[in-house]
């Protein structure tokens, strides 16, 4: 099983950045994860729609064949950690790739949403793209914590 973190936009941010790269590296120690990124949609004179339409055109293009696909959106399904570390477990016994799907400034196409396999929601709230990656990094980390009962997650 691989994860695949595929978003729109690059993270710009050195701090985030960074921290991206260190849950990357943590989760690494059980599971390969790899990030995809695809080009923000630019056009002055392109509707939000449109410029949603034209990154789900590319993250399609780069999406791994046959992966489960999970599209983050505040509509999709929520979770605490320990429910989202079950859901993790059943992806690896089940050995097949996952891709997350984080779409740009105006979030994933409804098209897109509506293709994927899995809705998840980080949370009600709305975050900038790199943000949500960060927030999803972490929660990978942690889900595999749980799963190796280490002593990172500290909630109930």
């Amino acid at each position: 099983m691989k994860l695949f973190v595929v978003a729109v936009g690059r993270v710009k941010n050195d701090g985030v950045r960074s921290l991206c790269d260190e849950y990357k590296g943590r989760i690494q120690r059980l599971l390969k994860i790899e990030e995809l990124e695809v080009a923000e949609t630019k056009g002055k004179k392109l509707t939000a729609s449109q410029v949603m339409a034209g990154e789900a055109v590319s993250l399609r293009k780069v999406l791994p064949a046959g992966a489960t696909t999970v599209a983050l959106t505040r509509t999709g399904n929520a979770y605490d950690s320990k429910k989202f570390a079950d859901l993790v477990d059943r992806w690896m016994v089940n050995a097949k790739d996952v891709a997350f799907l984080i779409g740009g400034a105006n979030g994933l196409d409804p098209q897109l949403v509506r293709e994927s396999d899995f809705g998840l929601s980080l949370s009600s709230l709305t975050f900038p793209h790199e943000i949500a990656r960060l927030v999803l990094m972490e929660q990978i980390y942690r889900a595999t914590s749980i799963l190796r009962g280490e002593p990172y997650h500290k909630g109930e």
